[in-house]
């Protein structure tokens, strides 16, 4: 049996928050997926319901991914965070994996979705 989970999907584009969005809901029509558009929002909305998966777009105007990561890092260190993003630059990636946290690169896809996703599943 699984448990539903909660997904926070952070991204200033609104298309490729509903892309996303619809690829969870087609693999886990069950889960839960809240949205925000901004780092700034992505907090408020990680404190609020605590996801157990934050994927998040980097460049965004405000608070970018990266300095949003750091904080949920420090708020929620057990939680799963993907950058998910088209920033594909070296430092980039190198900056994700000493955070200890994924990369992926857009554009989404319901095959990188998953990918992502497959990380719940075990649990």
């Amino acid at each position: 049996m699984t448990t539903t989970k909660t997904v926070l999907i952070v991204d200033d584009s609104r298309v490729s928050r509903m892309m996303a969005r619809q690829y969870i809901a087609v693999l886990h029509a069950d889960w839960i997926v809240e949205e925000a558009g901004t780092g700034e929002e992505s907090l408020v909305k990680a404190r609020h319901t605590t996801p157990d998966l934050i994927l998040m777009d980097v460049n965004m105007p405000g608070m970018g991914g990266i300095a949003a990561a750091e904080q949920l890092r420090q708020e929620f260190p057990a939680v799963p965070i993907s950058l998910l993003t088209a920033n594909v630059q070296t430092a980039t990636r190198e900056r994700a994996s000493a955070m200890g946290i994924g990369f992926v690169e857009k554009p989404i896809t319901e095959a990188r979705i998953a990918q992502l996703l497959a990380t719940l599943e075990a649990v």
